[in-house]
């Protein structure tokens, strides 16, 4: 019969064999669990376990960010390369940062197409992603159509617009580019105020229209948005750097 101390010295051994294991996962190279999705520990009886590693949740968020087609932008739209050549720059990036470091309220940023407004937000969002929240992209001018299309059908509408609602980063890209119906104003209300109203969750808007332009078209919207935003409302000038 093995002592205390031997049953000790057995199970940490079979935590440490396990844990040197190589695992089969991919699309995220982890160096704790070597792939596994999963680690060995001594649980609280003093026995070999089995826990989640805590890079599942990267996983799951990449592969919601692969099927968004963010993942690219992702490898090339980095903090370290946004260029801070400009004064207006630098203070996008700073603010950046800080919204990243803080982790509350909104980050919006409007301006003309070329300015690097996708670039900021989507660093932001491989930032937050380090930190194991779930993010998601949303591309306003596919996925609001999507959405409104099935907004008869509730069950499908709910389980579309529930990812949305819920998960702890949404990033919108080209919030209301183009005309602004009334469908468009019934769903970003139903969207954004649920965000608005849990302040866990981190709203992150980029797009052609100003704060002011989003007043006028809908002052109940725009109102929310900038009282989740302050401090971090950028807007870019009038220049477009793809055109240089």
């Amino acid at each position: 019969m093995l002592t205390g101390d031997a049953t000790k010295n057995l199970e940490q051994m079979k935590v440490d064999s396990y844990n040197e294991s190589e695992g089969q996962l991919t699309g995220y190279d982890c160096p704790i669990c070597k792939n596994r999705g999963n680690i060995a520990v001594i649980g609280e009886n003093g026995m070999f376990a089995i826990r989640d590693c805590d890079c599942l949740i990267r996983r799951r968020n990449l592969k919601k960010l692969r099927e968004s087609g963010l993942e690219e932008l992702l490898e090339e739209y980095t903090m370290e390369a946004y260029e801070t050549g400009r004064p207006w720059q630098k203070s996008a990036k700073e603010k950046a940062l800080h919204y990243v470091e803080d982790g509350k309220g909104w980050f919006v940023i409007s301006g003309n197409p070329g300015t690097g407004k996708t670039h900021l937000c989507t660093a932001i969002c491989g930032k937050l992603l380090e930190q194991s929240k779930s993010v998601r992209y949303m591309l306003w001018r596919e996925e609001a159509p999507r959405l409104k299309a099935c907004v008869n059908d509730s069950e499908k509408y709910e389980k579309l617009i529930g990812d949305y609602k819920t998960c702890d980063v949404l990033y919108i890209d080209d919030f209301w580019k183009g005309t602004v119906t009334d469908a468009d104003i019934n769903l970003s209300f139903e969207l954004l105020n649920s965000r608005y109203n849990d302040r866990r969750k981190l709203t992150i808007i980029s797009g052609e229209k100003d704060i002011e332009q989003m007043l006028e078209i809908d002052e109940a919207i725009g109102s929310r948005i900038y009282e989740r935003s302050k401090g971090n409302l950028i807007k870019t000038p009038n220049e477009n750097y793809r055109l240089r």
